[in-house]
């Protein structure tokens, strides 16, 4: 059989869901799978390509691809009251921003669909995660006002010498009352029903193997993140956790309001 493709992005939550699987620490049912690392807007590219079955991509992104793929129930990071985050040299109000031009990792990311609704009228300036310090280098040199921070970014600005302007998470729990849901997977519609199913299946216990493994995880994990032990271990306790599992009734109660309010009319369909 042809190997199952998977992608995902380079930060420690999408590879903390995949590990067991491509180390085979768990049953792989007799499919073999064959993964590629990309940053976040790379990844919501490639969904146009179809050629990759299980895919990380942004929830925004997902609005616009659920003909071509199912949502899977698990492998999402939702932020409970914390989110990706506006950064800048000094601490400044949100609205200061207007006008200004604003680093972000991305068009089809949902930090930057989150951020629009937060800030009517800015200049978005794209750039990836990858490599981590591209974002710190382009706010040193004043090409941009602000920047828009997601995965293990959010937890580094101190360090790097920035000012927290706003937690785009915390806003949106603050005004809807919701979690927001960020990043999610998708497998591919056209490998039909049963491997969709046993696909997910397996997705499925790798998350479960790693947590409850996460000692083990934590120190694989700990040479390939820009954070320290301690920052590893806040990071994958805030996006790989019981969220990451299963999706919780009020993740998917958020996963509709957040692609209505961004017009998107396209229904959440789940896989098995």
């Amino acid at each position: 059989m042809t190997p199952i493709r998977i992608a995902y992005s380079p930060d420690s939550d999408d590879a903390f869901m995949f590990w067991a699987l491509l180390n085979g620490r768990i049953d792989a049912e007799g499919l073999t799978f064959v993964a590629e690392q990309h940053d976040t807007e790379s990844l919501n590219a490639l969904a146009d390509e179809e050629r990759i079955d299980v895919l990380a991509v942004s929830l925004a992104r997902y609005a616009t691809i659920a003909d071509k793929y199912l949502l899977l129930p698990h492998g999402a990071s939702v932020g409970r009251g914390y989110g990706p985050v506006v950064v800048a040299k000094n601490a400044c109000a949100l609205s200061t921003l207007e006008g200004k031009r604003v680093a972000i990792p991305g068009l089809r990311t949902t930090a930057y669909l989150v951020l629009r609704t937060l800030l009517k009228d800015f200049e978005p300036v794209v750039v990836p995660i990858a490599p981590h310090d591209a974002v710190w280098r382009v706010l040193r040199s004043d090409d941009v006002a602000a920047a828009l921070v997601i995965h293990e970014g959010r937890l580094t600005y101190e360090r790097e010498g920035f000012a927290l302007v706003c937690d785009i998470g915390a806003e949106w729990t603050a005004r809807r009352g919701l979690p927001l849901p960020l990043g999610v997977n998708v497998i591919r519609r056209g490998l039909g029903v049963d491997l969709v199913a046993r696909i997910s299946r397996i997705c499925r216990a790798s998350i479960a193997w790693a947590l409850t493994h996460r000692d083990e995880m934590l120190q694989t994990l700990a040479g390939t993140s820009p954070l320290d032990a301690r920052g590893l271990d806040q990071y994958l306790a805030m996006y790989a956790n019981a969220d990451t599992q299963q999706m919780a009734p009020d993740v998917i109660e958020a996963m509709h309001v957040l692609l209505r309010e961004a017009g998107h009319s396209a229904p959440i369909e789940l896989a098995p």
